[in-house]
């Protein structure tokens, strides 16, 4: 194995480490301020705050025209940042204006009309993040998660400490939208602090056709992706009001908790990490295993145990959750093992194969959301994001991943045994609900004995699989590392890509 081999294999296994960490710990600052914010204000409120950040994540997508992903993978990222640069800008001042001239009428369509103010002020966003979409883009590239984790712990401190104080003065949701808008001018700002990169635009018309032939099929796919987040929430506004679709909002930003973070983990060394592996579909398979394993836990504890946690963290007022959470919690561990097929097949150049995946699963959420939810409700379309999820989606996945290169077999038989080990283990997690009356008592005695359970049976295998991650690129389990490192990044153009999420008061990069 080459000193670039190791090199590369040493930054990806240190990014992700580093990324774990920086998610599970601004997840469980997240968790603590959602707690104070879901017991002051109302579900109502939510619901509103939820229609104004579902127009902000769709719209964040577009203005990035997938530019950052072709920077972190590209061959020449000092000659076509300039151009990205410059792309990115206008599409985000573009979009910044638009979304303040029609956010009335846009909150009206949606069905709340109250969500027009704070729709206006979370667009400043757009415009925001489209100024540092290059030092991001480097960041990432270069597998600095260190960095990445300051800025997101400097965002999280800005972002809390202002919505808290607003909420509490009295301006409700426009004060979780004035947090969040103070947090990104922060995070803009260090973001080319740490990348050491100054505003550099131009616009190379020799590189705009390439640029943009693979930046546009992501870009479409992302909005497409956000579709399929978001749908629910305006179809909900419409069938069952604002302060059903605050329960369901709740319950979507619990079950995305764990999944977030193991999606933000495998996301941010997948797509540099398999765009430089010589043999990228056999690590596919220990990649995919592992996030599996630890999403399928996860997940399964947060359908188990969802009675008990909404009852002792949000208060029983937010009880209507709980059937909601048991069904996205199982749909959250799928996303993230979808979220390493799309970062391979990004890697492999098949963006509109993505596309495509994504157009099929538009189509058929919302065909089942238009007839589920009028009967069904917000636990309707809870159940409908799962089936459509592994019925239809995970079926396209195999297909397109197997005419680029993977082998399917590998990739499903190395996930078995995570799933027959948290068979047991969400069993015991069940069987201590049903035995233990107090919320506090099962949550804890239910949690703490699954994950030993789960914990005894996987532990040999994940050792395994992370042996084999490590292993040299020669042999049939071996990454097959075969790419030389990137070169430095130095004086490049700004920019910035909205993290793809839906934490209430919390959307920052990543």
């Amino acid at each position: 194995m080459t000193g670039a081999e190791t090199s590369l294999r040493s930054k990806a296994v240190h990014g992700a480490a580093w990324s774990a960490m920086s998610s599970i710990i601004l997840r469980l600052g997240s968790f603590a301020v959602g707690i104070v914010l879901a017991r002051v204000l109302a579900p109502e409120q939510f619901g509103v705050y939820a229609v104004a950040l579902t127009v902000q994540s769709i719209l964040m997508t577009v203005a990035d025209l997938g530019l950052s992903a072709d920077l972190v993978r590209s061959k020449e990222p000092e000659k076509i940042a300039p151009t990205i640069a410059t792309l990115g800008l206008v599409s985000g001042a573009t979009t910044t204006a638009v979304t303040m001239a029609v956010s009335v009428p846009l909150a009206s369509l949606l069905g709340s009309r109250e969500a027009a103010p704070a729709i206006a002020v979370l667009s400043l966003t757009l415009v925001l993040g489209s100024i540092s979409l290059v030092p991001y883009s480097i960041l990432l590239r270069n597998f600095r998660q260190r960095a990445l984790f300051l800025v997101g712990a400097v965002d999280f401190v800005i972002s809390t400490s202002v919505t808290l104080v607003l909420v509490f003065a009295g301006f409700g949701v426009l004060g979780l939208a004035l947090g969040r808008v103070a947090a990104q001018v922060v995070s803009s700002t260090m973001q080319f602090f740490l990348a050491r990169v100054t505003p550099r635009y131009g616009l190379d018309r020799t590189r705009l056709r390439p640029i943009l032939g693979f930046g546009l099929p992501i870009a479409a796919a992302n909005l497409l992706a956000w579709g399929l987040m978001n749908i629910d929430n305006v179809i909900l506004a419409h069938v069952a009001g604002t302060t059903a679709l605050g329960f369901y909002v709740l319950a979507f930003n619990i079950s995305g908790w764990p999944m977030n973070a193991l999606s933000q983990s495998v996301r941010s060394i997948s797509l540099p990490y398999f765009s430089r592996a010589g043999n990228g579909a056999t690590a596919l398979g220990v990649v995919v295993a592992v996030g599996w394993a630890g999403g399928l836990l996860a997940g399964g504890l947060l359908a188990a145990l969802s009675g008990p946690l909404i009852s002792v963290v949000y208060g029983d007022k937010w009880m209507p959750a709980a059937p909601v959470l048991a069904a996205l919690g199982l749909f959250g561990a799928v996303r993230v093992v979808f979220d390493v097929f799309t970062g391979y097949l990004y890697a492999s150049g098949n963006a509109t194969s993505v596309l495509w995946i994504q157009i099929l699963w538009l189509v058929g959420l919302v065909g089942s959301m238009v007839l589920v939810t009028p009967v069904y409700g917000i636990v309707g379309a809870a159940w409908v994001h799962l089936v459509i999820a592994v019925v239809v989606i995970l079926p396209a996945y195999l297909v397109v991943l197997h005419r680029s290169g993977a082998h399917r077999r590998e990739v499903l038989g190395r996930s078995v045994w995570p799933t027959a080990a948290a068979v047991p283990a969400i069993a015991v997690a069940l069987l201590t609900r049903h035995l233990i009356e107090g919320s506090v008592a099962a949550l804890l005695v239910g949690g703490f004995a699954a994950v030993g359970v789960f914990a005894v049976l996987v532990w040999p295998w994940a050792r395994r699989q992370l042996a084999l991650f490590r292993e040299p690129g020669s042999g049939q389990d071996g990454t097959g590392v075969a790419a030389t490192e990137p070169e430095p990044l130095a004086a490049m153009a700004p920019i910035t890509v909205p993290e793809r999420e839906a934490d209430l008061g919390r959307v920052g990069h990543g």
